[in-house]
């Protein structure tokens, strides 16, 4: 009896996920609007550094803030 529940919600989902697909309308995006000003694009450098190292070096500087400022005492 799971194993017929199981099937029924997966394929209500996918029937779901498919009718939204089709339904949905296209983004449009090759036809520029009116008031579009797009700018020069991003090297690859500026492209890695923006969403590669920016966001580990965020992350390695919050870390190391919460270990620096971590007020628990540490038991030896």
């Amino acid at each position: 009896m799971d194993k017929k529940n199981a099937s029924r919600a997966g394929a209500l989902a996918a029937g779901t996920t498919l009718m939204m697909l089709l339904m949905s309308s296209p983004a449009l995006a090759l036809t520029p609007d009116d008031g579009d000003d797009p700018g020069p694009g991003l090297s690859v450098a500026e492209t890695i550094g923006l969403f590669v190292v920016t966001p580990i070096a965020l992350f390695v500087l919050i870390a190391g803030l919460v270990m620096v400022l971590d007020k628990s005492k540490k038991q030896s």
